[in-house]
């Protein structure tokens, strides 16, 4: 079974990404779950919305089930069990759909359209 990873470099950097991706990943989840932390939950500019603690669970299931995958993925390909195709799709389609899923929770969790500025405008000042 070709793993694929001998034959151009970029393959092998390919493979190697999965693992810092998997890490930081996997620690968000860590620090959702049992730190309490909730600064870096829905994101949106870098900031994290006023009811952080509300959108921790989906973050937390979004960055587990990209991470989890991701680890499964590396240890197919070391024990031989995926060839480079299958293992190249696999962890990409996981990486776009976890950058798409937190940036909508992010969307969602700052609100969305620009009547939400105006509106917490207004119920600062009542």
């Amino acid at each position: 079974m070709d793993l694929g990873l001998s034959v151009f470099p970029i393959r092998i950097i390919f493979f190697l990404a999965l693992f810092p991706v998997a890490f930081f990943w996997l620690r968000r989840t860590w620090r959702i779950l049992v730190k309490k932390d909730f600064s870096e939950v829905a994101l949106k500019k870098g900031v994290p919305p006023p009811n952080a603690e509300k959108y921790a669970p989906y973050e937390m299931a979004i960055n587990m089930i990209a991470g989890v995958i991701m680890v499964v993925v590396i240890v197919a390909v070391l024990l031989g069990q995926l060839d480079y195709d299958t293992w190249v799709a696999i962890a990409g389609s996981t990486l776009w759909v976890k950058l798409f899923a937190s940036f909508a929770l992010g969307r969602q969790a700052h609100g969305l359209g620009p009547g939400r500025k105006e509106k917490a405008k207004k119920d600062a000042a009542s």
